[in-house]
């Protein structure tokens, strides 16, 4: 008998949401590219192109790229965090939009 607490079915969400998530087409990937404005005009495609997605598509590609930085980011190394915390600059300006403070 193992002393092992029993895996809950909602354990692993947050890496089943980045894997399988049909509000965004996310390009096989992404998160792991190295340079921040590829990653912002693949999300940024992704989100325009999307017929699923119920936010407009700066949010819902935003949203994405925090969920990722939050749940799944835990792990990454500071150089790939930074890319992505870049990527999320490099959105707000392919989308005009201003940094909330």
């Amino acid at each position: 008998m193992s002393n092992k607490p029993e895996s809950s079915p909602n354990k692993n969400w947050s890496g089943r949401v980045t894997r399988e998530s049909h509000s965004l087409a996310l390009e096989k990937g992404v998160f792991t590219w190295t340079d921040p404005r590829k990653v912002a005009l693949s999300l940024k495609q992704s989100a325009d192109n999307s017929t699923n997605r119920k936010s407009p598509p700066f949010r819902s590609a935003m949203s994405m790229l925090v969920f990722y930085i939050n749940r799944a980011g835990k792990n990454l190394d500071k150089k790939q965090l930074r890319i992505l915390e870049q990527a999320k600059e490099e959105l707000r300006i392919l989308y005009g939009e201003k940094r909330h403070k």
